[in-house]
């Protein structure tokens, strides 16, 4: 028999691998010829460097940047040196979890989240995932394009200033300054929105207000983001201002497309992808997934029914373990889940079922139980 175990971390409590390997644990105490392959899970947000970089055997690398107003902040991305490949959380440099009080949009940068990739660079790697969730910017990806050595100058010559504020004053666009490296490099971009540039559905209206985008401020810096994205087609010939995730991270999704040619992926995808799970589910008998609670959401396309998608096509059983099972889960049985199972075995507070060592217990003991039944069934057929 051979099983896959491919969970999303218990925000908490357990990362991905955590549970993924105390998932081959309780397999491997009912039946210690089972072949178990254990790999990392995301949806492309939090927890994706991590998952990742422990799963794929990666190092984590921590680097001072700037960060989305003034000051430094240190902020921490993966590499997978044997696959020149970088894993980076733009929300790390620049995401709102930064900004405690003091939300000032037109100042707000993402001149970190090129540091980074310009870090990674000078590091090797030439492949990139990249998460654009979280984040407390609305300029477009200029401060990332600044700091990889693009130039955006105003009509006297001079470079415009960081954030939304300097969209609007763009007159000439050059890149003679940029590294020849980043022609090289390849960019992965997990993107679960579908917002355009501008517009009363774009990055502004939509996303601004939780960045501190206020009323008046809303059609000056979604006409400063035209402004940026007319002048970026002028200079690049083509205009990416209306495609699907452009409007993603404050306008960062466009400057992916337009200046990096990168591709906005479904997170969970692109982890699927990163991670080769296709491959290991084929021709397995089992596919355990999970994540900390299954829910309706669950089913709308989170990772567990991703990795399940994957099972059906294969022919394989997938079964998803929780820490808990909340109404409209079982929406996740139409989605591809064949059944699903809460690991708690008695009644504790939350703090106490999501202690560390009491969750993996749980885990382990569940896995054992339902492979034990598997195990038993096969000996009567």
């Amino acid at each position: 028999m051979k099983v896959v175990v491919a969970i999303d971390s218990l925000k908490g409590s357990l990362t991905s691998m955590e549970a993924g390997n105390a998932i081959k644990e309780g397999i491997k105490r009912a039946d210690a010829s089972i072949e178990v392959i254990v790999k990392p899970l995301a949806d492309g947000g939090e927890g994706t460097t991590e998952a990742l970089v422990f799963g794929l055997g990666g190092e984590m690398i921590l680097v001072d940047v700037q960060g989305p107003l003034e000051g430094k902040v240190a902020a921490w991305y993966g590499c997978i040196h044997s696959s020149k490949t970088a894993i980076i959380e733009m929300a790390a440099a620049s995401g709102i979890v930064l900004i405690k009080k003091d939300k000032r949009p037109m100042d707000a940068t993402t001149y970190g989240v090129g540091e980074m990739i310009s870090d990674a660079m000078n590091r090797g790697c030439r492949n990139f995932i990249i998460g654009i969730g979280g984040s407390a910017t609305n300029d477009g990806g200029l401060g990332m394009l600044q700091a990889l050595g693009y130039d955006f100058l105003d009509e006297r010559g001079a470079p415009v200033p960081l954030g939304a504020k300097g969209l609007g004053m763009i007159n000439t666009i050059s890149d003679l300054n940029v590294k020849k490296e980043l022609k090289e490099c390849v960019f992965h971009i997990a993107c679960d929105v579908t917002n355009p540039l501008c517009g009363t559905n774009g990055a502004t209206y939509i996303f601004g207000p939780q960045k501190g985008v206020t009323e008046e401020m809303k059609p000056v810096i979604d006409e400063a983001m035209a402004h940026f994205g007319r002048k970026t087609a002028a200079y690049t010939g083509q205009d990416n201002s209306q495609c699907p995730g452009a409007g993603a991270a404050g306008g960062l999704g466009f400057a992916f497309l337009s200046y990096l040619h990168g591709t906005l992926e479904s997170g969970i995808d692109l982890v699927i992808n990163a991670v080769k799970l296709e491959e290991s589910v084929e021709e397995v008998d089992y596919v355990i997934t999970g994540e900390g609670k299954l829910d309706r959401q669950t089913a709308m396309g989170k990772g567990p029914v991703g990795v399940a998608k994957l099972g059906k096509k294969h022919g394989a059983v997938t079964i998803a373990l929780a820490g808990s099972i909340a109404p409209g889960a079982e929406m996740c049985n139409i989605e591809g889940i064949d059944a699903y199972f809460p690991i708690l075995t008695q009644i504790v507070t939350l703090d106490e079922a999501m202690k560390p060592q009491v969750a993996r217990e749980n885990m382990v003991n569940t896995a054992e139980q339902i492979f034990r039944l598997i195990s038993a069934m096969k000996q009567i057929s």
